[in-house]
């Protein structure tokens, strides 16, 4: 296979894993797709779900989409939120570049633990994860051992419902802004 077919395969790939994500996406619809994904991680790590009750907040992007070959980018939408209810809605986006292959998708939830991280979110224009509050990714392993007693860092971050295969190393950004869908 040459790099010229490889490209149209991982393109193609692409378009079949983000068609939904590049649809204009009503409130309604985030929230519904936000809670269906948070329930999802729920049923398959009960820490995610101990996590869940003390969280002050919840940020769930419920379907990430990420491709590329040598240059790649990502998108999602998704919602905070708070008692269960979508209180404010958000996207985020990337881009890279480096030895990268693949196309993937998969669910994405911060859980906020404090107000001052909840606070951090609300006032940095485009919060991006690595600047202000500390953030833990929990894996699998992680998670079998993670109790609301040695939970003890301002956000938590999961990442769920992986498909598709990515694979490569490079340099990348993240930015999460807010939204207002209709």
């Amino acid at each position: 296979m040459n790099i010229k077919t490889v490209g149209g395969i991982l393109i193609g790939a692409a378009l079949a894993l983000g068609s939904q994500a590049t649809m204009a996406t009503t409130a309604a619809e985030i929230s519904r797709d936000a809670s269906a994904s948070l329930n999802q991680l729920y049923a398959g790590v009960p820490a995610a779900k101990a996590l869940g009750d003390k969280a002050n907040a919840i940020r769930v992007f419920p379907k990430v989409t990420k491709a590329g070959l040598g240059v790649g980018g990502q998108f999602s939408e998704g919602a905070l939120l708070r008692g269960g209810k979508a209180v404010a809605y958000y996207n985020t986006g990337g881009a890279s570049i480096g030895l990268q292959a693949g196309a993937q998708q998969y669910g994405y939830a911060m859980f906020f633990m404090s107000d001052k991280a909840i606070g951090q979110l609300d006032k940095a224009d485009g919060f991006e994860v690595g600047v202000g509050p500390t953030v833990v990714v929990v894996d699998e392993g992680m998670a079998k051992s993670l109790t609301t007693t040695t939970a003890k860092d301002d956000i938590y971050a999961f990442i769920f419902g992986q498909k598709g295969l990515m694979a490569g190393v490079g340099i990348q950004g993240n930015k999460i802004t807010k939204i207002n869908p209709k």
